[in-house]
């Protein structure tokens, strides 16, 4: 029997670490000797990276079974699970550069009919799949995301080195973590933020940390916003710090628009951090009854749920615990073990 029954595609590993790299990330380190790793000699981006991953990577499979983590793979692999995060090149291709909407819409939808199975990490993908693609039920298995063990309450000490470390402007802050692209809704959150900030503690900042999105992925013609008074932008965090640094924030904003499962909620919530986000999307699914949940798209809405979460001390302090117990619920061991079992039936079919 073959040794190595299965082969993931790990294109993705070039590039620097987001949601669908920690993904993949957390799933290797558990499988070990289970599956072999295939990849470019040298990082692909773009269309080299996908030339790559259409004609090179399905001559280097030998047959077997191929797991494709990214919405994307070879459409000449038929024995081959997919992982979709999300339909947003279908939902909303505003948001995105034309040419990359263009071809995920064309790719996604053929990929996802003619592989072997489908992977959705939530309910929510799970039945935009169905609508946008025409996929019947019995082919998508919806597995959820873990949260990495790193993201836990830690000491003030490493706490103070962190923000220290990062520059920022003081020990009292609301986070907000992701790229900043248009379905974070960061130019709502500003505005939210400048409705409110004359009513918080004049020592309470909102802090912004993420890299914008890149112009080959997103579109660039959304507005960009004046920074209200009290706003920090860190720029891109590097990874070891992220932990510290939502486990050092009074409060967690989060009010996407639109999530395919939504990690940096979760993340927070497993740090015992607060959370507001959206009530839209899988967001939902993922923070339950442990979160403030808020209209993303009504900015009074974001402005008083900043209000609240900022200035309510016991609300904050029960959020925090629903978190903590929330977080539980959403274990790395457990979709990777999910998703192993996934791929061995499908190696396991003729």
């Amino acid at each position: 029997m073959d040794k190595c029954p299965v082969m993931v595609n790990a294109r993705i590993l070039g590039s620097h670490t987001t949601g669908v790299q920690r993904y993949l990330q957390e799933l290797l380190a558990r499988w070990q000797t289970s599956v072999c790793v295939v990849s470019p000699a040298q990082p692909l981006g773009g269309m080299r990276g996908h030339a790559w991953e259409q004609l090179v990577l399905p001559v280097r499979l030998g047959g077997r079974v191929l797991f494709s983590p990214s919405n994307t793979g070879p459409l000449a692999v038929k024995r081959q699970v997919v992982t979709l995060h999300d339909v947003v090149p279908l939902d909303h291709p505003e948001w995105l550069n034309p040419r990359f909407a263009a071809w995920y819409a064309f790719l996604t939808p053929r990929l996802a009919r003619r592989v072997s199975h489908v992977i959705a990490i939530s309910e929510f993908t799970k039945q935009r799949i169905i609508e946008r693609m025409g996929i019947t039920e019995d082919r998508i298995t919806v597995i959820r995301n873990g949260v990495d063990e790193r993201f836990r309450p830690h000491a003030p000490e490493e706490v103070d080195r962190t923000i220290a470390s990062l520059g920022l402007p003081g020990r009292k802050y609301v986070l907000c973590v992701g790229s900043l692209e248009p379905r974070k809704n960061l130019a709502r959150l500003l505005k939210a933020w400048r409705r409110v900030e004359r009513e918080l503690p004049e020592d309470v900042w909102l802090v912004l940390t993420g890299a914008r999105g890149k112009r080959l992925v997103f579109a660039t013609n959304h507005a960009e916003v004046e920074l209200p008074p009290r706003v920090h932008l860190t720029g891109h965090v590097p990874d070891a710090l992220l932990p510290p640094l939502y486990a050092g924030a009074m409060a967690f904003a989060y009010p996407s628009v639109y999530e395919g499962f939504g990690l940096p909620p979760l993340e927070a919530m497993a740090s015992g951090v607060p959370v507001l986000t959206g009530n839209r999307t899988a967001l939902p699914e993922v923070v339950g009854d442990a979160a403030l949940m808020v209209d993303p798209h009504d900015t009074d809405a974001i402005a008083q749920g900043l209000l609240r979460i900022s200035t309510d001390s016991l609300l904050r302090a029960q959020l925090g615990a629903a978190g903590l117990e929330r977080a539980r619920l959403f274990s790395w061991d457990d979709a990777a073990a999910q998703t192993l079992e996934v791929l061995k039936h499908a190696a396991s079919s003729p």
